[in-house]
């Protein structure tokens, strides 16, 4: 029997067949993706090499949501910035920015949906104004691009194309010689996930 503290392993083969290792039985990407919204842990293994490719296989799934009618969930501004990142100096905060920012948009969902089933329960569904849970989301939105807005401008030492000139007063006072710019850098990550932590309650 599987450890249920442990998670399911996946096993990936040479035919791109997966084997569930709990359940002894093979399973499709829709099979993955149904476990992953029900909450199951899984890890995919590599049948021969053992190696570790949950990530590509994740991004498979979502590759292969985002081609089904209907199911579009990322923007097109979104990938084109999400694509920007790659090779950029900006790279290696992004994945905790969106982590976080994913963390709070849960919490908001969870409200949303009790806001939903409070009004259905006792309001006629002809009498519901549809765009209210929509606003709250797009004020949601908002405030998570304000927030990764000032979290960017934490590490962007230049300014934005076409932006003027910052005046005398408006210029920062030089900062002393850093000796340790990889401790300074985790700092600084450190403190915005701390103002994330914040914004996102």
């Amino acid at each position: 029997m599987a450890d249920k503290d442990q998670p399911v392993v996946i096993k990936k083969y040479a035919n791109r067949r997966l084997y569930n290792t709990g359940t002894s039985t093979y399973v499709t990407l829709d099979d993955l993706a149904t476990m992953v919204k029900k909450g199951d842990d899984f890890v995919v293994h590599d049948a021969k090499t053992g190696e570790d490719i949950t990530h590509p296989v994740l991004t498979q799934i979502i590759f292969e949501l985002e081609n089904k009618d209907g199911q579009n969930m990322l923007p097109i501004p979104f990938l084109r910035q999400l694509i920007g990142y790659y090779g950029d100096q900006m790279q290696m905060i992004v994945p905790s920015f969106l982590e976080q920012s994913m963390a709070a948009f849960q919490k908001e969902q969870e409200r949303m949906r009790e806001q939903m089933t409070a009004v259905f329960g006792k309001t006629p569904i002809g009498m519901v104004d549809v765009s209210m849970p929509m606003k709250a989301l797009e004020e949601h939105t908002r405030r998570n691009l304000e927030m990764f807005q000032k979290a960017m401008s934490m590490f962007t030492p230049f300014p934005a194309q076409g932006a003027a000139p910052a005046t005398e007063a408006e210029k920062p006072a030089p900062e002393p010689e850093r000796h340790d710019d990889l401790k300074d850098l985790k700092d600084q990550i450190a403190a915005m996930q701390r103002k994330i932590d914040k914004l996102g309650k």
